[in-house]
């Protein structure tokens, strides 16, 4: 496990402040209240080592294979439906959505091999993640990748913990299958819009791996 370059600078100040405050603890604490100088310690260590995790990237065998699109994030599927997209396809496509706990990996990777044709920042809100109206009203940035394959786009969606969204891609890229295309703070959603058709390889509520779980398959080309 590694940690993510986004976390250095968050973690170097919850470092200092960790020792700050526990030296100034044990300094005045200690003799007459040792039982609060401990427990402040245990909190304020258990809230560093999860700021800690927060910004890991374990180690894993990412799934590499041009037919299949892969989850661009780690989380829980939440939504799986047939919508309009009035940002950039306007037309129908098939949403699938998945919700980033703040325990969970915050990388985001490419989905598929492609070429980047479209990289936009919204400026927006802060609904919950889940919430039905955080798609197209929450900040949020979108890319999308083609290839021979097919068309998808990724929606990187800030929630009402996340303030932060970093997104690596640009106009014109060439990326890889299963690099990272972006980070979130502190937990939100990522929205794939697949088009009709795409034979979905993930269930409501399933548990999923960023670069690792299939989302769905391209449907052959006639």
């Amino acid at each position: 496990m590694t940690i993510h370059k986004e976390g250095y600078k968050s973690i170097g100040i919850a470092a200092l402040l960790f020792g700050f405050i526990n030296i100034i603890s044990f300094n005045f604490l200690s003799a007459a209240m040792p039982w609060l100088a401990v427990a402040i310690f245990i909190v304020t260590l258990g809230l560093f080592l999860f700021l800690v995790s927060f910004f890991r990237i374990p180690n894993r065998q990412l799934t590499i294979n041009e037919n299949q699109i892969i989850c661009p994030a780690d989380g829980k599927v939440v939504v799986i439906e047939e919508i309009i997209d009035v940002e950039y396809f306007k037309d129908k496509r098939i949403q699938v959505s998945i919700f980033m706990s703040p325990a969970n990996v915050h990388v985001n990777r490419n989905p598929i091999n492609g070429l980047v044709k479209y990289n936009q920042y919204h400026k927006g809100k802060y609904l919950v993640a889940w919430h039905p109206k955080s798609s197209t009203e929450n900040e949020r940035h979108s890319v999308v990748i083609e290839n021979s394959k097919g068309i998808v786009l990724v929606k990187q969606i800030a929630g009402a913990l996340a303030k932060r969204i970093c997104n690596y891609l640009a106009v014109g890229d060439n990326v890889k299958q299963g690099e990272e295309l972006g980070f979130i703070k502190f937990g939100s959603r990522v929205d794939v819009l697949l088009p009709i058709g795409t034979n979905i390889n993930v269930q409501l509520n399933q548990v999923v791996q960023g670069g690792v779980t299939v989302l769905a398959s391209f449907t052959p080309k006639a």
